[in-house]
């Protein structure tokens, strides 16, 4: 009984639930009463956890159950959460080993299994695999972009730029935020406030062309390629079936044009 249980992946979700429900509801415990019961609850969905990758191991062999990749993405969760365990039941005080807790949340992404039960979801997955494939260089090519409009504009405002250019990396991330076209103007506002007419009708002018380039082209050019990528497949089938119907015609016309000399010699 407890182990088809343990099998039962609708058990093994509502654990999954449970614990990412204790973890949130941990964060604002006051009560130290509280905060032990839940820690108790935490570690025996642990240990549950554990039992079912040791039953999974027993009952379809260690190298049948690792070559699955959610089994690798359990053994490891449960690997790093079983830490929090052992300072628990040995009260251990390693206060470092805490945040390993944290990982076995990530166990909640197990629930994509039952993305499954989608009709088509098999071609849903098919077209994303097909657009990230022919997407790929144009990803890259937007990512370099980002990357030298980022730099450039670094070494334009780091000075005047306050906490949006103050580093390399913020910088990029800023660059990233104006091609999204979501309140883009805020940051070269922010950035002209001291500015001369001139100066500051230069920096419009080069966010202008920033956003243009990259917000509105870059971004534009880069979904249509994913989105007809996604597509295509509807697309060749069409294809096909148009060829197929030409095929026939060409057919049935080569067969009209025999019958036809035919009947012209006799």
């Amino acid at each position: 009984m407890i182990k088809r249980l343990i099998l039962n992946d609708r058990f093994i979700l509502f654990l999954i639930l449970l614990n990412s429900l204790l973890l949130f509801i941990s964060g604002y415990e006051t009560n130290q009463s509280n905060g032990y019961f839940i820690t108790i609850i935490d570690n025996l969905i642990t240990i549950i956890f554990l039992a079912e990758v040791i039953i999974k191991s027993r009952e379809y062999g260690f190298k049948n159950y690792i070559k699955s990749n959610w089994n690798k993405l359990d053994f490891i969760l449960v690997c790093l959460s079983t830490p929090a365990l052992l300072t628990f039941v040995f009260h251990l005080q390693l206060d470092d080993f805490s945040f390993l807790l944290i990982f076995r949340i990530m166990r909640i992404f197990k629930t994509i299994r039952f993305i499954k039960f989608i009709p088509d979801i098999e071609h849903l997955v098919a077209g994303i695999q097909r657009a990230l494939k022919a997407s790929v260089f144009v990803l890259i090519g937007f990512a370099i972009y980002i990357f030298i409009i980022g730099i450039l504009s670094f070494y334009f405002f780091h000075e005047s730029g306050g906490k949006f250019y103050k580093d390399p990396i913020t910088s990029l991330y800023s660059t990233f935020k104006i091609f999204t076209v979501e309140g883009w103007f805020e940051i070269p506002e922010a950035i002209t406030t001291n500015y001369s007419t001139t100066k500051a009708f230069i920096t419009y002018l080069y966010f202008i062309f920033v956003v243009v380039t990259g917000g509105i082209f870059g971004l534009s050019l880069v979904n249509s390629i994913f989105v007809d990528s996604m597509v295509s497949d509807n697309n060749d089938d069409l294809e096909a079936k148009i060829d197929k119907l030409e095929l026939k015609i060409s057919k049935i016309l080569a067969k009209v044009s025999e019958e036809e000399e035919t009947e012209i010699r006799n």
